[in-house]
């Protein structure tokens, strides 16, 4: 993330190392489209085409229904409907993702919200089918929103740097520890109420980022497999770069042995040298550099990883 908002929004698919704003992009986007078709649909008389169409992306309660959608699982997370809803949860996930972004990177930023909003699911949908509160409203139940993937960041980030604080209109500073707290007891105080099955996901978000952020530092990754998906999608769609072939006409062709030049010896070893020391790291070079930052601090560092990692943040 080079520039300002606007231009890493504008910008998300086509730098690297910005999650975040590929999230937030993500959500916006959806939120637009969805709210295109709701408004032309309702316009023409197909309210009930588009409830049917929304109800194949958002997360069922129902295991039978469920089995039908499986994508529902990933698709629910990135969907809004509610000016206010999508508003709170971007602003939570830009702030407390900054600061997942700054001490463990890019990758396990989504990590966090992807693995939130899995355990967000997964929690709605045990206590929806177990609990004897939910049994009769588990057939007609749904759940959509980015709530339990912002929760996994909120505390985790909460979880990493405790007393990291921000200043709150009317209440100055506070710690975000204190913040994450408070949104916890809140969605557990709701859990029964209109929206018990959002406030479920947002616990089970909140005990994932609580429990990988713990994990992290005890040098397990949970992200692995997110991380492996994510490499594939990104070495599936990265431009390959084209091969140039040249044709010479009526070139006769000889055979000569090679000569060696003491000088153009001597010149190509030296640029060798120099071409390693400038190599540019890869994206999984800065990733474990970044784990070390997060383990040890960033004084931990050698000077070459310090030297990659300041030639990465300027590319």
């Amino acid at each position: 993330m080079y520039g300002g908002f606007w231009y890493n929004l504008r910008n998300a698919f086509t730098q690297n190392n910005n999650s975040l704003y590929k999230i937030l992009a993500i959500n916006l986007l959806m939120f637009f489209v969805l709210l295109f078709f709701r408004v032309l649909l309702t316009i023409g008389g197909g309210v009930a085409t588009y409830k049917a169409l929304l109800s194949y992306l958002m997360m069922p309660a129902a295991l039978d229904r469920f089995i039908l959608q499986p994508w529902s699982i990933m698709t629910y997370m990135f969907l809004h409907e509610g000016i206010f809803h999508i508003l709170f949860n971007m602003l939570f996930l830009y702030w407390f993702g900054l600061l997942i972004h700054e001490y463990l990177g890019s990758r396990k930023l989504a990590n966090l919200y992807i693995l939130g909003g899995l355990v967000g699911a997964i929690l709605y949908v045990v206590m929806y089918n177990l609990a004897p509160y939910f049994r009769e409203s588990v057939e007609g139940s749904f759940m959509l929103g980015a709530s339990a993937g912002v929760y996994a960041i909120v505390v985790g980030a909460a979880t990493m740097s405790p007393n990291t604080t921000f200043n709150l209109i009317l209440l100055g500073p506070v710690k975000i520890k204190y913040i994450a707290i408070f949104y916890v007891v809140i969605a557990f105080a709701n859990s029964t109420g209109a929206n018990a099955g959002g406030e479920l996901a947002h616990l089970g978000g909140a005990a994932l980022g609580y429990f990988y952020v713990t994990q992290l530092r005890n040098g397990k990754d949970w992200g692995g497999i997110i991380q492996s998906i994510g490499r594939f999608f990104e070495n599936l769609f990265k431009n390959k770069p084209k091969i140039k072939v040249t044709y010479r006409k009526n070139a006769p062709y000889k055979s000569e042995p090679l000569k060696s030049d003491p000088r153009t010896t001597s010149n190509t070893r030296s640029s060798g040298k120099s071409a390693g020391q400038t190599a540019v790291a890869t994206q999984e070079e800065i990733d474990l550099i970044l784990d070390k930052i997060a383990d040890k601090g960033y004084d931990s560092l050698s000077k070459e990883e310090k030297r990659k990692l300041f030639e990465f943040s300027n590319k």
